[in-house]
């Protein structure tokens, strides 16, 4: 019997609650879920690529089937490299949808075999977003209900320096 895997990849800078939910309904689909966290994004991150790998595994250590892992480069390279063929993305709305659509012919070119799942975000969490949060934290608010506690401590010490 072969194994369902599937990638939700992102840049997780820093992983949001709205994240933890598209990763946690991705795995009913599939036996295995890889978080693959980019490195070199064009964005510029507050976490190192080691530091959003920690905080993950820590918010995801008692799921067997959720495994946290990174790559460089290009994400079909990735996942040719480790043989998956799903991606799965979270759509929170519509210029998600712009983007996923442009991203997905862009990466079905490079690597046909591939195939996209999206989910869309459960309402709750429709208005989060990464630079939301930091700004939030930035600014001494609390990020409870949008963020894990865990993330939330890292983000109030990494931008209090």
């Amino acid at each position: 019997m072969s194994t369902k895997i599937a990638i939700c990849p992102g840049s997780f800078d820093p992983p949001t609650d709205g994240h933890i939910n598209i990763i946690k309904r991705a795995r009913k689909q599939f036996d295995k879920i890889i978080v693959a966290i980019a490195k070199n994004t064009s964005k510029n991150t507050i976490f190192t690529t080691e530091e959003r790998i920690e905080m993950l595994r820590e918010i995801f250590k008692k799921c067997k089937d959720i495994e946290v892992d990174s790559f460089d480069g290009l994400l079909v390279d990735y996942c040719r490299k480790i043989g998956c063929h799903t991606l799965v993305r979270g759509i929170r709305n519509m210029s998600d949808y712009e983007y996923e659509f442009q991203m997905a012919l862009a990466n079905k070119t490079l690597y046909p075999e591939l195939e996209f799942i999206y989910l869309m975000t459960e309402g709750q969490y429709s208005h989060l977003s990464s630079s939301i949060i930091k700004e939030l934290i930035m600014l001494g608010g609390t990020s409870a209900g949008m963020c894990h506690p865990i993330v939330e401590k890292k983000l109030k010490e990494k931008l209090k320096k």
